[in-house]
């Protein structure tokens, strides 16, 4: 590796194997992650979800090619305790959200698949990219044991690219600390090859995938260990090519301009119907757990 410098928490790390046509993502969320967390009382089984999903989202959104592009990962129910699990990333700020039914959520157990929390529910990402105003989609089932076996998923019958995905999450005196893994096999752009979906076989990838697939959620998770040794650990015998990206922050776009704006966007009597006895209509921003009191008259004159 020629990089020395060391990448801990809330900070992906780019890397990539060029002779094994392979590109990765490490991150470690821990500050931030706890910052999210503290908006809600989510319960272990909850808060593992939802922090997975959040390092997940980080390792997708290190692909974006600039600040002012968005990605959103939406897991929605189908019958299950949880309703509805939303994360955003956009200008390396970070946001999640999980809305559940605390009682049936108590009775999946510890260790629940993704159908005893979801039931027959789907996992959406989406990337909105800024620069040419573009929006792409994909929706998969939420199928397999993890909120990563469905991202795999996803990339299988979405993207066609071999992907790994690995996430962990704990919690401890020090509160809860996430980490994961993103693998993928580049495309072949070389006029007049197979793509690589069509391919029977892909021994450079499935040697990276078999070295890559010993990563623990203990290392993963280990504030002792930073990203860069991480990386070491598993490709010592390949030639690894590293860089740091941005730091993650939470980001919350909440503000009383902001849902004035939206509220602006109601007919007058619908805004009238909405509001409370002292005229404020209420707005309760899921993400941040924040009441926001926007007057009617504030409303009307920021039109």
């Amino acid at each position: 590796m020629s990089e020395v410098r060391e990448t801990w928490f809330d900070q992906p790390l780019v890397f990539s194997i060029a002779e094994r046509d392979v590109r990765g993502r490490l991150v470690r969320l821990g500050p931030v992650l706890n910052t999210i967390m503290s908006a809600h009382r989510y319960p272990p089984v909850a808060e593992k979800l939802l922090a997975e999903a959040l390092v997940l989202t980080v390792l997708l959104a290190s692909t974006l090619k600039d600040d002012d592009s968005q990605l959103t990962l939406q897991a929605q129910t189908g019958g299950g305790p949880i309703d509805l699990l939303v994360c955003d990333f956009r200008g390396n700020e970070l946001r999640g959200y999980l809305k559940f039914d605390a009682e049936r959520l108590a009775e999946v157990g510890a260790d629940p698949t993704l159908f005893a929390l979801f039931g027959e529910g789907f996992l959406a990402i989406t990337f909105d990219q800024a620069a040419t105003g573009e929006r792409y989609q994909g929706i998969v089932p939420l199928e397999g044991s993890s909120i990563a076996a469905a991202a795999e998923h996803y990339f299988d019958q979405s993207e066609q690219i071999p992907s790994l995905i690995r996430l962990a999450a704990r919690h401890d005196d020090a509160g809860c600390v996430a980490g994961g893994l993103l693998l993928q096999h580049l495309p072949e752009g070389e006029e007049g090859r197979d793509r690589l979906h069509v391919r029977g076989d892909h021994p450079e990838w499935q040697h990276i995938e078999t070295i890559a697939a010993t990563l623990k959620g203990e290392e993963l998770t280990d504030p002792a260990t930073s990203l860069e040794t991480l990386a070491w650990r598993l490709f010592h015998e390949e030639e690894v090519r590293i860089e740091p990206g941005a730091t993650v922050a939470r980001g919350c776009r909440c503000s009383t301009g902001y849902f004035a704006g939206v509220l602006r966007q109601f007919p007058a009597t619908e805004r009238a119907d909405m509001a409370d006895e002292s005229g404020n209509i209420v707005v309760d921003c899921a993400f941040c757990s924040r009441l926001f009191p926007i007057p009617l008259a504030e409303i009307a004159a920021s039109g």
